[in-house]
């Protein structure tokens, strides 16, 4: 990877960093780049998804290992493309002109997305070991699991999150969700370590962003929300032990490690 993609990666990493620790604190320079006033989870869960980007960016940058860029394009677009239609929709159906230069916005950078996963797709990414089973088995689970949530938020179905969404936000964290899940589907039809590890990255930070608020949400969550709340719960402590386990403890694979398998070798 050329020195000049890692600089690139590395400062837009932080940046992106930086705006995700706006959102969590809950700073108004960052809350009021969301296109409604939202809630104080709302804020944090849009701190999650920024500081997953944000870290893949870095460890890419950081490794030059980019097997896992035309996955990461490939989530932005998914997720952009859809937030462009709904902005574009929902400002003609409310009658808010003021939505259009954003929907407009966000659908070019969709497409600058889409061009990067055509341009590193075909990349010929070094391949040396197999991804480890229990990922990309556990990555299909989650691939089902984000196509049900964000298909559920994308037609506003209630008790998907477990706190009170605004329809608005529903629908755009749909997106989300259905980003993501071609972020790990991506994974499982290119199953090899390399094309892996940053969507581990990312899982590990969008967990430790949200599973303090989310612990303590437990105090005050409605009833009817509270399976919700659990369920988002066992997720985050699986998939951040997943990701502790395979990037720092599992030899083959945690990223200090300098034993290599071949290509045909699979790691149980």
């Amino acid at each position: 990877m050329r020195a000049i993609t890692k600089i690139f990666l590395i400062s837009g990493g932080i940046v992106v960093m930086v705006f995700a620790a706006g959102f969590f604190f809950q700073q108004s320079w960052a809350i009021n780049l969301w296109l409604w006033p939202d809630g104080r989870l709302s804020y944090m869960f849009i701190a999650s998804i920024l500081a997953a980007i944000a870290i893949a960016m870095i460890w890419i940058g950081i490794s030059g290992d980019g097997g896992s860029m035309p996955a990461g394009a490939l989530n932005i677009f998914v997720m952009q493309i859809g937030m462009a239609g709904f902005l574009l929709l929902h400002s003609q159906e409310t009658n808010q002109p003021r939505l259009l230069p954003y929907a407009l916005g966000v659908g070019l950078f969709s497409l600058l997305a889409l061009g990067l996963f055509f341009a590193t797709h075909r990349y010929p990414f070094p391949i040396t070991q197999q991804m480890p089973r229990v990922v990309r088995i556990s990555f299909g689970v989650f691939v089902v699991a984000l196509i049900f949530a964000g298909g559920g938020l994308v037609f506003k179905t209630g008790n998907i999150m477990p706190w009170q969404l605004k329809p608005e936000s529903s629908v755009m964290f749909g997106w989300i969700f259905l980003g993501d899940a071609f972020y790990f589907l991506y994974a499982i039809l290119r199953p090899y370590w390399s094309f892996a590890r940053a969507q581990l990255w990312s899982f590990l930070v969008y967990d430790l962003v949200l599973i303090v608020p989310l612990l303590d949400h437990l105090q005050r969550v409605p009833p009817k929300l509270m399976p919700s709340l659990l369920f988002y719960l066992i997720v985050l402590i699986y998939s951040g032990g997943l990701a502790v386990y395979f990037l720092f403890l599992h030899k083959p694979t945690r990223i200090w490690s300098g034993k290599q398998l071949h290509r045909e070798q699979v790691l149980e």
